[in-house]
């Protein structure tokens, strides 16, 4: 499987990847701008922090409606392509990396040639983090990603893989993980910039997908929900699940690190309800 390899900035491609320090491997186009952003926003506008993108499907499967409504399968996928470039300059990325799969392709758990792929842009790019969808994500396609990126991390020697990996929020918010196992990351820098990144997606956002809203106000949910007796300290939040453990432990299940998360929510929950319910009676 050959990388589909843009560098905005016209640099050569093995020095546009060794100047890359975050990196985002996402399912679709516009993925990136949303689990990604903490990595762009953190890099845009300087030269001594790079942002490479990578984008696993070409995007064909997407809803759509309004004047995209007739726009076949291959139309869509061109379409996609070039609004995924747009963004790419906005945000000012070092690589846009495309590999043009299928969904189906990328669910099969075989996924021939997807691991060895990403090791191979790990290798070449050595980011110090690694944004990612995380395993709860309700969407196939995303959680096939994120384990075809932990294995490919794993796949490397231990010095090689990423020092950090964060599984964002898609098509399932975050807010339920308790403690440490939620990263809360503040994204209130430049909100103009993930309004136009986001933007970008006409394709999306006209075709009946309002990601731009969406999005925003999300975040801006977290900022003044994640804690009832804080000021808000910030005017954005995105949540992530920290999948470096995975990364760093090879003999970890991904099942059970996933278990675990959700069975602390749960016991959260029932201790709050066990504390604070009226005692039963039982002399009646």
């Amino acid at each position: 499987m050959k990388p589909d390899v843009w560098v905005p900035d016209g640099l050569g491609e093995e020095a546009a990847f060794a100047r890359t320090t975050h990196m985002g491997v996402v399912a679709h186009p516009d993925d990136l701008e949303i689990e990604g952003y903490p990595g762009i926003v953190e890099c845009f506008g300087r030269d001594d922090r790079w942002f490479c993108g990578v984008v696993v499907t070409d995007g064909a499967g997407s809803a759509r409606g309004g004047p995209y409504e007739k726009v076949s399968n291959a139309e869509m996928v061109a379409i996609r392509r070039k609004e995924q470039h747009k963004a790419a300059m906005v945000g000012e990325y070092g690589a846009m990396v495309m590999l043009g799969l299928t969904s189906a392709a990328i669910k099969d758990p075989a996924r021939p040639g997807v691991v060895e792929t990403l090791a191979g842009l790990f290798r070449r790019a050595r980011p110090q983090v690694v944004y990612t969808h995380n395993l709860a994500d309700k969407h196939d396609t995303h959680v096939a990603v994120s384990l075809s990126v932990i294995e490919a991390c794993r796949s490397l020697p231990a010095d090689l893989r990423p020092p950090r990996v964060l599984g964002g929020e898609g098509w399932r918010d975050l807010d339920w993980l308790t403690g440490d196992d939620k990263v809360a990351l503040d994204v209130s820098a430049r909100e103009s910039l993930s309004a136009a990144l986001i933007g970008v997606f006409d394709s999306q956002i006209t075709g009946g997908k309002r990601y731009d809203l969406a999005v925003a106000g999300l975040r801006r949910a977290h900022a003044t929900l994640d804690e009832s007796h804080h000021l808000d300290a910030t005017t954005a939040l995105a949540f992530y699940m920290d999948l470096t453990p995975l990364v760093s432990d090879p003999a970890r299940d991904p099942v059970a690190y996933a278990e675990e998360r959700v069975a602390r929510f749960g016991a959260d929950v029932k201790d709050r309800i066990r504390r604070l319910r009226r005692p039963v009676d039982h002399s009646r």
